[in-house]
């Protein structure tokens, strides 16, 4: 074993601090750095499995291309292949202008991936079409920050949380979605009992549970709500004028349109009480310190821009910024989402936090940059850098990182865009994304733990990674493959400075040239180098050279990055969403993201384990709703718009009012036979920010008439890598069905879970030809049962005894048991299906057979701990405190606690309403 390597985690923006071990030139384990700022040791379970998902062998290793569109990619040598992406885009620049062609890239890139694709685009070829995944998740964010605040500069940090008496949660879930933020929460709990939480969200999430105040207010009234707010801290003189009167402007236009929010009125806007409105603003308002987290539920909105500002005015108002415990603290959405804004890697920004429509700072670029001059016409963001695409106005599309027929809304508009375009090039380390179909180029490109520069996370802290292995096959940096394509590109542009622009050896080269264009801005980390970095650990920023150490808060001095130094209210008002329900589409459908999944799970689709909690998309219905369309939970359901549809299952959630459903947003056309929620999203965009509305549409939820159903469950024996083998062959059947879902389960030897669902059942030969691609048509080895009339076929193979794999078709009753009894075998050895009971397999009973004890889903990954263990060991008296003690769960990464609680709390309400009255 290796010493260890320190990194940090390339999931969301906390930025945890990880130390990779080695062996053999493999990762073979993580840990959470009990050094790093971010996390002091902990992790989530994300984190924790990251090793598991460092396999070289399903990666994308080599250079592939195809010169026509109906032909299948080939292998292909580095020099072949940049040699015709520099000739195709050069002649399409040549034809019609360097807007003709776009990059696309990731807040999972590199601080110094972005730089260069920044200057490949805005310096060499002379557009602004170059945007980023960023824009789907915090673009919001930052025009709220420019537009109240003057800066994208968060103002706060980690430790805020611990200092805070009134936490205001709004449109996040870090439960789930920032599980070590979430920790700090619990810890700042648990030592301050008289600690405020209100969380502002429409469904009751897991982070819900531990508020004091939950305000499941209307989506898309946001705005309404912190206006109705604000209307209740003047009312009862809960603001600070003296420091408004010091360092803001624009708050009497302000106070002039709050009149119009009085409590009654905003209750009635945002479907919520009174007087829960009127305590949320006295809870905020009477704080010694109020700190605000906020994420993708303000963002993810065509007013989101000001959903940020409303929710930001609340601090200015009262003074409630710049200090320990508070301000308002955007949640960033990936692992470097913050160092693609410092380089300016959005098509409306440059380098250094400087604006693309100002005329003096793209003089400062172009003498950076030593060319004559930046493009003045702004760039194409990501919604409408997609439909010009499909327009033939974009010709070419350069995509890095990212999985855009996944992740942006409406996709049928999208993948129509893709197919449309003349060329697009796909620099990916997995080469199974559902972009991947569209690519005429893929270029492999390195990942976690191969890759060296830095990374900025929420709190504004730069990290700086070094490489743990060596690259896997031809994978080659992100910002090495820019380079060398630039170089090439202005050869046959006939450039005369691309040599000029592009003379790196190294990512510190390019750091350094990033690091002198912060001089003198906000974020000034001139002060920074990889040598710091490496000696002293990560540092926040602003960092001026001759500074000893970062800022921990900004605005200390009530002195902001404005032009007159002042925080700014700007002018907002209440608008609903971009998309009203009606008769015909009566759900306000919402997305969100579950505990053990990332994006579009190229990563973590790879690890059964994270598939334990929630194996296949769901959606959450209230009770009533369900019952009114003749629903029960686990029924299938078309869920529909005029954008598209998508089959699922349904779940009750009694967290969730009526009309409102949700469904998470990682599912997509390599786990089911959809895009999955986004083929329903719509592209409107907030004004400001150009980010999509993702977070609600209009839709139709009816039961689907499939009233055939199948279910393969197939253990392969040979651990993750012949699981993922037999994924990838099971996703070719997803388009077959109405219904159809695929995913792993289990653990160290993982099943592969294929379900669907038909309007008619399959002939007999189509089974036999779908047992064979599982594997499952081992006559001697196989226990089957037909009954041709129900349109029942069921097999069962047990070679030795020992049950590896079940296709039932037309009844499926068994299919869950089965998952657990087949899970057990593979993990625990001797805890399977006993030989005398595989008989069982093929009948329709839903609970496991004889005295096999009943298992459940996994809610703690880390100790393997179900939810059936949990429910026996509460009902016989345990309390949090001793299911630590005895199973250990929640005492590892702590991500399974919001859902410990709920399971007690659940059992506590059962056995109280069991009791006589």
């Amino acid at each position: 074993m290796n010493k260890p390597v320190k990194s940090t985690c390339c999931y969301c923006g906390v930025g945890c601090g990880l130390l990779i071990e080695t062996n053999g030139g493999q990762i073979v384990g993580v840990r959470g750095d009990p050094d790093h700022p971010a996390n002091a040791g902990r992790l989530c379970t994300k984190g924790a499995s990251l090793h598991l998902t460092a396999r070289p062998d399903y990666r994308l290793l080599f250079p592939e291309l195809r010169r026509q569109r109906h032909l299948p990619r080939q292998r292909v040598g580095w020099d072949e292949a940049l040699t015709h992406a520099a000739e195709r885009f050069a002649e399409i620049i040549a034809a019609h202008g360097p807007d003709s062609v776009a990059f696309y890239i990731s807040g999972q890139l590199l601080t110094e991936d972005y730089y260069v694709f920044n200057k490949l685009a805005k310096g060499l070829i002379g557009t602004n079409n170059v945007d980023t995944n960023s824009r789907l998740c915090m673009s919001s964010a930052v025009a709220g920050y420019k537009q109240t605040l003057g800066a994208d500069a968060p103002p706060c940090c980690y430790e805020d949380i611990a200092l805070t008496d009134c936490l205001l949660i709004a449109g996040a879930n870090p439960a789930v979605a920032h599980p070590i933020v979430f920790r700090r929460i619990e810890d700042a709990r648990a030592a301050n009992p008289d600690l405020r939480i209100i969380v502002i969200d429409p469904r009751r999430s897991e982070t819900a549970e531990i508020a004091d105040l939950h305000l499941p207010l209307k989506p898309g009234t946001d705005i309404a709500l912190y206006m109705g707010l604000l209307h209740v801290l003047l009312a009862e003189k809960l603001v600070d004028r003296d420091y408004i009167a010091a360092h803001t402007e624009g708050f009497a236009a302000l106070e002039e349109s709050v009149a119009a929010y009085p409590p009654a009125v905003v209750a009635e806007i945002c479907a919520l009480a009174e007087a829960e409105i009127v305590q949320a603003a006295r809870w905020f308002g009477k704080a010694a310190a109020a700190l605000s987290l906020y994420c993708q539920g303000l963002n993810q909105s065509a007013h989101g821009t000001h959903n940020n500002a409303a929710l930001i005015h609340l601090h200015l108002a009262t003074g409630q910024i710049g200090r320990p415990g508070a301000g308002p603290f955007s949640l960033t959405g990936q692992p470097n989402a913050m160092g693609g804004r410092e380089v300016g890697g959005l098509a409306n920004l440059l380098s250094a936090h400087r604006d693309l429509a100002n005329p003096e700072h793209r003089a400062e670029v172009a003498r950076l940059w030593g060319v004559p001059s930046v493009p003045a016409q702004p760039g194409k963001a990501a919604v409408e850098l997609f439909a010009a695409l499909k327009r033939g106005e974009i010709k070419a599309v350069w995509i890095a990182c990212t999985n855009p027929a996944q992740s942006l809304p409406d996709q049928n508009e999208v993948r129509a865009a893709l197919q449309a375009a003349d060329f697009v090039v796909l620099q990916e380390a997995y080469g199974n994304t559902d972009t991947a179909a569209y690519a005429d180029l893929m270029l492999p490109a390195t990942t976690w733990g191969e890759k060296e520069g830095t990374v900025t996370n929420s709190e504004r802290c730069i990290t700086h990674l070094t490489p743990a292995v060596a690259r896997p096959g031809e994978a080659r940096p992100d910002w090495e493959i820019v380079v060398d394509f630039a170089r090439r590109l202005g050869a046959r542009l006939e450039h005369p400075l691309t040599v000029q622009l592009f003379p790196y050896s190294g990512p510190e080269a390019i750091f350094n040239e990033h690091r002198e264009s912060t001089r003198g801005r906000d974020l000034d980390i001139t002060g920074i180098s990889y040598a710091l970095l490496d000696a002293a650990g990560p540092q926040q920023w602003p960092l001026p050279e001759g500074a000893s150490s970062g800022r921990r808060r900004l605005y200390t001095d009530g002195v902001f990055p404005t032009p007159g130094g002042r925080a700014r209210f700007v002018k907002v008002e209440h608008r609903p969403t971009a998309e009203a329900t009606d008769a015909a589409h009566p759900i306000g459908l919402l997305s969100g993201r579950l505990r053990d999944q990332w994006h579009g799970m190229s990563r973590t689709g790879t690890v059964a384990r994270l598939f334990n909690l929630d194996d296949e998309p769901l959606l959450s219905m209230h009770p009533a709703d369900l019952r009114q369309r003749g629903l029960a939970g686990g029924d299938l359901v078309r869920v529909a718009n005029p954008r598209g549809d998508v089959h699922v299952r349904v779940q009750a959630d009694a967290g969730l009012l009526r009309g409102r459903a949700w469904l998470p947003m990682h599912w997509g056309s390599q786990f089911m036979n959809s895009a999955g929620v986004n083929a329903l999203t719509l592209s409107t965009c907030d004004p400001f920010s150009q980010q999509p509305e993702l977070k609600h549409a209009a839709v139709a939820v009816d039961k689907a008439d499939l009233p055939w159903q199948l279910v393969i469950l197939r253990k392969t024996g040979a651990g993750e890598l012949a699981a993922l083998r037999l994924l990838a062959k099971a996703r070719e059947l997803l388009p077959e069905f109405t219904f159809a879902t695929v995913g792993l389960y289990g653990r160290d030897q993982p099943l592969v879970v294929f379900r669907a669902a038909h309007a008619e059942a399959l002939p007999e030969n189509r089974l036999l030809e779908i047992d064979a691609l599982f594997g499952l048509g081992a006559e001697q080895a196989a226990i089957v049962y037909a009954d041709q009339r129900r349109q029942i076929s069921k097999r069962a193979v047990a070679p030795d005894g020992k049950l590896i794999g079940v296709r039932l078709a037309g009844e499926t009753q068994a299919q869950s048991w089965l998952k657990e009894v087949m899970a057990d075998e593979a993990n625990d050895g001797d805890s399977g299906l006993d030989p005398a009971l595989i008989r069982w397999a093929v009948a329709p009973i839903g609970r496991r057979p004889g005295k096999l004890p009943q298992r459940s889903r996994t809610v703690c990954n880390c100790a393997d701990v179900s939810e059936a263990q949990i429910i026996a060991d509460v009902g016989a008296g345990a309390t949090l405190a001793l299911l630590q003690e005895k199973r250990k769960c929640g005492t590892f990464c702590g991500s399974c606690l919001p859902q410990l609680r709920q399971i007690i709390a659940s059992q506590a309400e059962t056995a109280a309403s069991a009791q006589p009255a």
